[in-house]
């Protein structure tokens, strides 16, 4: 707050003089920042705080981490059986397939397919739907096509299909419309648009399938 002040000068007039700055008012000012930057940076850390449980809540919990891959024993699987597992709360068909389940698939020529792609995530990018494509690499790393590993749901509504040889292709076939799938999974007949998904899938030695 400033105060002017004036002067009596000899002959009684009165002179206008310097005004007077009371550092009251610039003391409670700076007091008044100091105390609205540390409210405020204080608001900031409590709400850092506050959204920290939130994000961190967000991030996949242990057992979610551990139920997104899965260990199959596939030692009692013989030639031309099939294994189905449950893995995030969809079936999966293992199937080891037999020679002539093989020989069968990999004669199939790709302008023959509804769907050319062979929808396989272990593999990069949006390859043939060849036979070898589908197929599952031994521990070796040799792909002899024995191992057939993809998810056990139409690609139509959903529904689970039929296996061992069902359908007028060999594989698999979906009764609830028709749909039929050949010896490598792959919609060959009906209104299924897509072959049946391959999962994430690898083996961790001769006897155990990693899924996920």
């Amino acid at each position: 707050m400033a105060l002017l002040v004036f002067l009596i000068q000899r002959d009684g007039s009165l002179r206008k003089g310097d005004a007077l700055v009371s550092h009251a008012e610039d003391q409670s000012s700076t007091r008044r920042d100091f105390l609205y930057y540390a409210t405020g940076g204080t608001g900031v850390v409590v709400a850092g705080a506050a959204v920290w449980p939130l994000v961190n809540q967000m991030n996949p919990s242990a057992d979610v981490q551990a139920a997104s891959r899965m260990r199959v024993d596939v030692s009692g699987v013989s030639e031309g059986t099939q294994l189905t597992v449950l893995f995030l709360g969809k079936p999966v068909f293992i199937r080891r397939r037999s020679g002539e389940e093989i020989e069968a698939a990999r004669a199939v020529e790709l302008g023959e397919l509804v769907d050319q792609v062979a929808r396989n995530p272990n593999l990069d990018g949006d390859v043939p739907a060849t036979d070898e494509n589908r197929t599952l690499t031994t521990p070796d790393g040799e792909n002899t096509g024995e191992w057939l590993v993809m998810q056990g749901v139409c690609t139509h509504l959903g529904c689970v299909p039929l296996g061992d040889g069902a359908g007028d292709f060999g594989g698999w076939f979906c009764p609830c419309h028709g749909s039929h799938y050949d010896t490598a999974g792959r919609i060959r007949r009906g209104p299924a648009p897509e072959n049946l998904h391959i999962p994430a899938a690898e083996f961790a030695d001769d006897t155990t399938i990693i899924l996920g």
